[in-house]
């Protein structure tokens, strides 16, 4: 049984056992009866403190959001069933904190996501808050801050999530490696901040330098007046992956950029994707690999070439015009010395402007043979989300149908599962944009002005749902920006991509409904749109957002709810903010207020539906 079977199960199972404890129960005694023997999950703890320090990730020494000191935060690395425990200490003395699992789904506990203003209370100054959740799917996921700015800060790790032992992937390997792309800027995230919400509109800029594995290199002839620049850092050495000639690695590849589209490349080599956010991609080679914010890939890499010498690895901003130097690797070939540069001038990258070679490896992904689960041939609801910059009382926001987002002061989760209905708009979110028919996405709007909501959709239980993304120009003419969204806590089926306006009548006629890669981060194309479709069967409350820092910074974002019904009592630990400043509860051994029995039967419910099969 494959996971898109599974979920379909779980969705099943929720609608026809409403009451959260009595399914719970009945899948205990499932568990018991039809676990194999072979089971050996395990539960990995950690202990976290998040706090600042200076860092020199490209030589120029900032203030950076670490993990116990170091940005890359620690890998996570474990099988599918595990149990992951991480007990995080908010040591940012003045400022609130909360994680977000990217791409781990949540079943069951959907307080653990770690969005501020949708699933938890930030976690304050001096406050621990222990996240708990069952790696539900293997794949190549990260971790990032999901509050203000901060994973523009260094607030970000990687999650390596193995098949069970006896599972054997469908693809050969010698050894795995991991890397986590990233953009960086000098300047703070709380300038940055304050320059975008600022009536004198004061735009973030192209980053100064890109990291691979936190690492790149600032040219510090460059830097401004009394900054601490020092290339012989040894924090800003190159980092180095290092291979055995004639083997074949499964390289694992995150970007966590806060603004940029990259392409990468290693020198002289193929590579043939293979995984896509957790999901066996139909393999195809390719010279270099277009990836945007918040997307994963596995890519096959053999070590064939002369092997003595060195060859680079290279990212580069794509569509956007390009500024920021190349961000460098050395893909070392042992017994090389490992900083042994090599001997030609890194790559550049394709042309930044080259939208179609980008839209055609979009469409290139699809399901893997003998891993397709078609999706359901139609849908129960239809929404269109047109992407736009505008104005709000005279300051920039990017906006959603005309309306730009506001988290509540009481999270979206919280309001719903307490019924505080003034916590926000309870009135319907719009399902299309205004004068759909009439509406040029090739210029900019003929009124630009757009208003804040905090309204939601909420869509049945187990409703299959089709959510088509409409790019379109910003407010500068001729400027239509690529938007990477993002859904928290499901996958998602990808119908479809196209260039230019969306066409409600043939364009649903072209979608893919036989192999169509699951993900869950998808990029929209400039002046192009992008369909996807997906089950409302994960109980809660969940973001959809670009994944741009900026861009839902300032408002390009909805929550969708779907079963929040179903979703058990919440733990007082998510609470005390809001409406619920005076309910919070100090977290206990276990991070949560739930009867430890009840938590024990959320983990084997997690693990039942894992192991049906």
């Amino acid at each position: 049984m494959n996971q898109s079977s599974l979920q379909h199960k779980m969705g099943w199972l929720f609608k026809c056992l409403p009451n959260p404890m009595t399914f719970l129960l009945l899948s205990v005694i499932i568990f018991i009866f039809v676990t194999p023997p072979e089971v050996d999950a395990k539960t990995h703890h950690y202990k976290w403190a998040v706090r600042y320090e200076f860092k020199s990730p490209d030589c120029y020494e900032k203030l950076a959001i670490t993990i116990d000191g170091t940005t890359p935060g620690p890998t996570i690395m474990a099988r599918q069933g595990d149990t992951i425990v991480v007990e995080l200490k908010n040591e940012l003395q003045m400022e609130n904190v909360a994680v977000h699992w990217h791409g781990i789904r949540m079943f069951g506990t959907p307080w653990n996501d770690g969005t501020e203003g949708v699933t938890q209370c930030p976690i304050v100054p001096g406050d621990t808050f222990v996240y708990r959740f069952t790696l539900d799917k293997p794949g190549t996921f990260f971790y990032h801050g999901h509050y203000g700015m901060q994973r523009s800060a260094g607030l970000y790790g990687l999650i390596q999530v193995s098949v069970p032992n006896g599972v054997v992937e469908p693809f050969l390997y010698d050894e795995d490696r991991s890397i986590i792309l990233n953009d960086w800027w000098h300047n703070s995230t709380y300038e940055q901040a304050i320059g975008l919400s600022s009536l004198n509109f004061r735009w973030v800029n192209e980053p100064e330098s890109l990291l691979i594995q936190g690492r790149g290199r600032f040219n510090c002839s460059l830097a401004e007046f009394g900054g601490k620049c020092n290339q012989t850092n040894a924090e800003c050495s190159p980092h180095i992956i290092t291979v055995v000639p004639g083997k074949t690695y499964r390289l694992r590849i995150a970007s966590v950029t806060s603004l940029s589209a990259l392409n990468f490349e290693i020198e002289g080599h193929n590579m043939t994707i293979v995984e896509a956010d957790g999901n066996y991609v139909e393999p195809f080679v390719v010279k270099n690999l277009n990836i945007y914010s918040g997307e994963t890939y596995s890519v096959l890499v053999k070590a064939d070439q002369d092997p003595s010498r060195n060859y680079w690895a290279a990212i580069n901003v794509v569509s956007r015009k390009r500024t920021t130097p190349t961000g460098l690797a050395i893909f070392n070939y042992s017994p090389n010395p490992p900083l042994t540069p090599p001997p030609i001038a890194p790559s550049t990258g394709p042309p930044w402007n080259d939208t179609f070679s980008r839209f055609n490896q979009s469409l290139a992904i699809k399901a893997r043979k003998g891993y397709t689960v078609p999706p359901p041939q139609t849908s129960d609801k239809s929404i269109t989300l047109l992407n736009t910059q505008n104005k709000i009382d005279g300051y920039n926001r990017w906006a959603v149908n005309n309306v730009s987002l506001l988290l509540p002061a009481t999270p979206y989760l919280i309001a719903l599962k307490w019924n505080k209905t003034n916590a926000f708009n309870q009135s319907p979110a719009p399902e299309t944009y205004d004068d759909y028919q009439n509406y040029d996405i090739h210029n900019p709007a003929a009124n630009i002005n757009a208003t804040y909501g905090s309204s939601i959709y909420r869509f049945p239980f187990n409703s299959t749902v089709d959510v088509v993304l409409q790019n379109a120009n910003m407010m500068k003419p001729n400027n239509s920006e690529t938007h990477p969204w993002h859904l928290h806590g499901h996958d998602f089926w990808v119908l479809g991509y196209g260039l230019g306006k969306f066409d409600p009548v043939s364009d649903p006629m072209k979608y893919n409904l036989v192999d169509p890669i699951r993900k869950n981060t998808v990029p929209l194309h400039p002046y192009g749109w992008t369909a996807l479709r997906f089950r409302a069967d994960n109980p809660g409350a969940w973001a959809f957002h670009c994944h741009i820092e900026s861009h839902f910074f300032l408002g390009m974002g909805v929550v969708f709810e779907e079963g929040v019904e179903m979703v058990p009592r919440l733990p007082t630990s998510v609470l005390g903010c809001g409406d619920t400043k005076r309910l919070r509860m100090p977290v206990k051994s276990g991070g949560s207020s739930l009867p430890s029995g009840f938590i024990y039967l959320s983990n084997l419910f997690v693990l039942l539906l894992l192991f049906l099969n």
